[in-house]
């Protein structure tokens, strides 16, 4: 069992166990290591302790975050770049495609791709001359299917399967190297006008805070379509890198994430983990 492996079994007990409140011990023979390697490896790899995340894992602390988040938005939204400047937060330049380019399906386009391991699971990377155009969490066995969705979105592109160049780029969105500051990355997405609001008020929202979509609507001057942002959000194709995960129900409840349920559970535990050891 790799690095990985063992800290993603750990993660997704924790996700289910979170109310038992585990001991280190019981979580340190999950993973088979004695508890001082399993302490280290773990803030190594998710990039806090055990303890820091267990207590950022209820439905209290994202009822806290939202109501942090009221104000996170004010902001110009349209800007197209992620607030600069805050820890831990990636700046990103969004780029929409052309009417003509969406047209076209990507022809003279070329997109490389790989596979690599994140702290939240297994994900594949799609990257261009344009910036990121594709980024997602898959499951098991998924490869294939993440593939046919990629060729879907830009059907006349070329594809060129180039794994290292891609782990590179995926340990800058993670920033697995433990950085201060990681580079600033870029993104090219196709959407509609609406699509591409939304996408850039997600944005806006720092890590560690959440708002819900009621709130997402009001910041772009759309207060009664959080149904219609609800959508919006769920059409992101780049995962963690244009933050939907920071978007919840107004009650609290974390569910309807496109990667799944629990898997935005962890995300929103360990950014909120992270802001408050910072």
């Amino acid at each position: 069992m790799n690095d990985y492996q063992q800290m993603a079994k750990v993660i997704n007990y924790l996700s289910a166990h979170a109310k038992e409140q585990p001991t280190l011990d019981l979580l340190a023979d999950l993973a088979g290591l004695s508890p001082y390697h399993f302490q280290r490896k773990f803030s190594a790899w998710v990039g806090v302790s055990p303890k820091s995340y267990l207590q950022c894992l209820n439905l209290e602390n994202a009822r806290g975050l939202l109501h942090q988040g009221n104000t996170v938005l004010d902001a110009a939204v349209d800007s197209g770049l992620s607030g600069p400047g805050r820890l831990h937060d990636l700046c990103v330049t969004l780029d929409a495609a052309t009417p003509g380019e969406i047209k076209t399906g990507g022809e003279g386009l070329v997109i490389t791709y790989g596979f690599g391991a994140t702290p939240f699971g297994e994900c594949m990377l799609g990257n261009s001359s344009r910036g990121i155009c594709y980024l997602a969490f898959i499951d098991k066995n998924g490869h294939e299917q993440a593939l046919k969705e990629l060729t879907a979105m830009w059907p006349n592109a070329t594809l060129k399967h180039q794994q290292k160049h891609s782990m590179a780029v995926i340990m800058q969105i993670f920033n697995l190297e433990r950085l201060e500051e990681v580079p600033p990355l870029r993104a090219y997405v196709k959407g509609t006008r609406f699509q591409l609001r939304v996408w850039r008020a997600l944005l806006q929202i720092p890590e560690g805070r959440l708002v819900s979509y009621g709130e997402l609507a009001a910041r772009i001057s759309q207060p009664s379509a959080a149904r219609a942002v609800g959508t919006a959000v769920a059409a992101n194709s780049l995962a963690y890198l244009i933050p939907c995960h920071r978007v919840i129900r107004s009650t609290g409840i974390t569910t309807g994430y496109r990667w799944g349920s629990e898997r935005k559970r962890t995300i929103i535990a360990c950014e909120r983990a992270r802001t408050m050891t910072s």
